[in-house]
């Protein structure tokens, strides 16, 4: 009888990180983040980025009865130096204090959940006294991402065209759309907090199968957000809920169970194919992604670029595509050795003797499109059968086909991770 030691308990302070953008949303983060601090040992930290184009943003720290600002100058303007410069070191700092049990980072509508997540696991911190150089991940745990939502107009943001820039929520260089960030903060939440809305039939379907795992609160209006009340909700988090974690675009793109039939006109669409697309018929089939879809996502195999993992992504009225590191069938064998065992086991059960791992699966969100022309417009964008015979038999001539998606900006590492391509924001009515 083999007798397992039981595993470690982890040490590390954990971190709730509490996001929302629009005005309604962002009045229910504070309230939310505020309904935390009643619980004893947490502290509540927000960065207001709203003079970031300045070089300058603004610390609030909660702790207790106490609140302390800061103003901060930094030497660059970004959102990505307010990570490195002063909130990664911050919570180093917070969870080596013995009265810090847990930190809940009321996040500004430019950060993004998963981008801070990303970073607390990957970003080398150094210089904090005490301490080896080291990523914030040695010293907190994401506990769980709470998204709070305006159900009023959530739909209608996830759905829409405006910049965040447009909305005064970003510099003017800052290219990313309302929707990327209203659909990107549910999909990587662990739990959704909504307030006000009329409709919830409709809202409650898009949420289960956009973020399926993740319990929901329905509040009545913003002021009813009481600290039971959402520590209850976090407690219905489940065990095996993302919690910060990042996935690779060779992850499943259906993750938790989410419901697969039609609900108030809400639907999943998963397209998948075993030949390449066209890449000039793709880009005129493109558009049908745009009206009455709320996300696409999924890896692409186009014709012309047979080594290349194609990742694209879709929110409202924008859409990226991107590189996302190279197929299995292209690599050497030392390369495919170090691919992640999942991925090389998932390839190995539908390999084909010409083309390998190489397909296409694309999974499409639907409030109010019609499914079969969806996918009809993906059937037409498909290479034919004489063009599939010059895919395996003649790559050279195939290379000369029209391309309009450009070349991938290769990352050296090839971690699978998506790259932009050269025209990563593609709008509602570009490219014809």
């Amino acid at each position: 009888m083999v007798v397992s030691e039981p595993a470690a308990p982890d040490r590390r302070t954990p971190v709730v990180l509490v996001t929302g953008f629009s005005v309604p949303a962002v009045a229910l983060v504070d309230r939310a983040a505020g309904a935390l601090l009643a619980a004893a040992g947490t502290v509540v930290v927000r960065h207001d980025l709203a003079e970031l184009g300045q070089g300058v943003v603004r610390r609030t720290v909660r702790d207790g009865d106490a609140e302390t600002t800061e103003v901060l100058e930094l030497a660059h303007g970004c959102v990505s130096c307010t990570l490195r410069a002063d909130l990664l070191p911050l919570l180093i700092r917070l969870a080596a204090r013995d009265s810090v049990r847990r930190i809940v980072l009321a996040l500004d509508p430019a950060f993004e959940a998963e981008a801070v997540c990303r970073a607390i696991q990957e970003v080398v911190i150094g210089g904090v006294v005490g301490r080896v150089d080291g990523p914030a991940g040695r010293d907190v745990r994401v506990e769980a991402v709470l998204a709070c939502l305006d159900g009023a107009h959530w739909l209608a943001d996830a759905t829409g065209e405006d910049t965040l820039a447009d909305r005064g929520l970003a510099t003017a260089d800052d290219d990313r759309t309302v929707a990327q960030v209203a659909v990107g903060q549910v999909d990587f939440a662990d739990a959704v907090a909504v307030a006000g809305g009329d409709d919830r039939e409709r809202l409650g379907a898009v949420l289960a199968r956009l973020a399926p795992q993740a319990p929901v609160a329905w509040l009545d209006d913003s002021a009813a957000c009481g600290s039971a009340e959402i520590e209850d909700l976090l407690t219905r988090v489940p065990a095996d809920a993302r919690r910060g974690r990042i996935f690779d675009a060779h992850a499943p793109l259906l993750r938790g169970q989410p419901p697969l039939g039609a609900e108030c006109g809400v639907t999943l669409l998963e397209f998948a194919a075993n030949r390449p697309f066209h890449p000039a018929r793709l880009h005129e089939a493109l558009d049908v992604l745009f009206d009455g879809v709320v996300t696409a996502r999924g890896r692409m195999w186009l014709a012309t670029q047979p080594e290349e993992v194609v990742w694209l992504e879709s929110a409202g009225g924008g859409l990226r595509v991107g590189g996302a590191g190279r197929w299995l069938a292209a690599m050497d064998a030392e390369e495919i050795a170090q691919a992640d065992p999942t991925r090389r086991a998932l390839a190995a059960l539908r390999w084909d003797e010409r083309f390998g791992d190489r397909d296409i699966s694309l999974v499409v969100l639907v409030h109010d499109a019609d499914p079969a022309e969806i996918r009809t417009a993906l059937h037409w964008a498909l290479v034919e059968d004489d063009e599939l015979r010059l895919v395996d038999r003649a790559p050279e001539r195939v290379a000369l086909w029209d391309d309009p998606f450009g070349d991938w900006h290769a990352d050296p590492c090839g971690d699978g991770e998506p790259t932009e391509a050269a025209q990563p924001n593609r709008q509602r009515g570009e490219g014809q």
